[in-house]
């Protein structure tokens, strides 16, 4: 990822400027990734953060959960994981001669969903039905999860041997499909020189309360999209639905979430209104999960990148000076 598409944090809404400050004690070089995360908590929506191991994707989540004084949680994913161990279990009470709900590492604000592709296709669809409705059934009852909710679940691209591919209906649950990657060579140099007397992470402190966060996704919802940038997001998702080289486009879930992303977006960066340039920035992190090529396209080298790509390239832009004056 480059950071071309970044605004100075000057112009951010001062609170969220706080804390992608305080993640970058933290973070190294990671502005993007951490500016993106904050769109997926401020829509609503969840991650799937896709990397290889040791980039920093269990620093991202509890420096972000420090800075917004969420409680954190971590699943460690495995073979022999049940969906119970996600959800929480009800156990017997033999003094009160009763059954007590002990709740699973769901109940967070921040779940890390670590590895959810070396889980059983059961346990990952009871972690993307608390992601979807925002609660969980154990023994008839339903208990609603906290607010706020975000999971981030990470998969490993390099490691496939005994795992289970999510399938494209539960991959369509997720808002965003980031990459860390590997920091330059002077910001690995920056990331030893921290970590010389202890870790950062340690002294992280929260810039922002749980009441403030839930305000503010309140307030994301309230920001402006006309109705031509409305119709630019249908435009691109129906686009890659008719992309000769796309066997399954976007769905209308994939244009909902490129909505609710482009107004939490413009939301941190200051603005009550969404422009055109936030639905092209956002569109391969909301839409490239949800698309699916055909064999032959596979075979004659495309991706899915150059297919998004030709997409916001052929689909016209609304005029930033209409949009303004609406």
């Amino acid at each position: 990822m480059t950071d071309s598409n970044l605004v100075s944090v000057d112009q951010y809404h001062p609170k969220l400027a706080e804390v992608m400050n305080n993640v970058h004690k933290v973070m190294v070089g990671k502005e993007q990734v951490v500016e993106l995360t904050l769109v997926a908590i401020l829509a609503k929506g969840h991650i799937l953060l896709e990397d290889v191991p040791g980039v920093g994707k269990t620093m991202l989540v509890r420096s972000l959960a420090r800075s917004l004084g969420c409680t954190f949680k971590r699943i460690q994913f495995t073979p022999d994981l049940l969906p119970s161990d996600v959800t929480g279990v009800s156990i017997f009470n033999q003094k009160e001669l009763k059954f007590e709900f002990r709740p699973g590492p769901i109940f967070g604000h921040i779940v890390l969903a670590d590895e959810i592709n070396r889980t059983s296709p059961k346990t990952q669809s009871a972690l993307l039905e608390a992601m979807e409705e925002g609660s969980v059934t154990v023994d008839g009852e339903t208990r609603p999860l906290p607010s706020p909710f975000l999971v981030m679940a990470t998969q490993n691209p390099i490691e496939y041997e005994g795992t289970y591919p999510l399938p494209e209906a539960q991959l369509d649950r997720f808002l965003l499909k980031l990459k860390l990657g590997y920091p330059s060579k002077d910001q690995e140099v920056d990331l030893l020189v921290r970590l010389r007397a202890g870790h950062p992470i340690d002294k992280l402190e929260a810039v922002m309360s749980i009441e403030e966060l839930v305000n503010l996704q309140e307030e994301v919802r309230k920001v402006y999209v006309e109705d031509s940038v409305a119709r630019y997001m249908v435009a691109l998702a129906r686009a890659t639905r008719e992309h000769p080289s796309v066997y399954l486009g976007a769905s209308p879930r994939g244009s909902i979430a490129l909505l609710h992303a482009a107004q939490a977006l413009a939301f941190i960066r200051g603005r009550d209104y969404v422009i055109p340039d936030d639905v092209k920035y956002l569109a391969p992190y909301t839409l490239g999960h949800r698309i699916i090529l055909t064999s032959e396209a596979r075979l004659n080298g495309a991706s899915v990148e150059l297919i998004i790509a030709e997409v916001l390239k052929h689909v016209s832009v609304p005029v930033v000076e209409e949009v303004m004056k609406s």
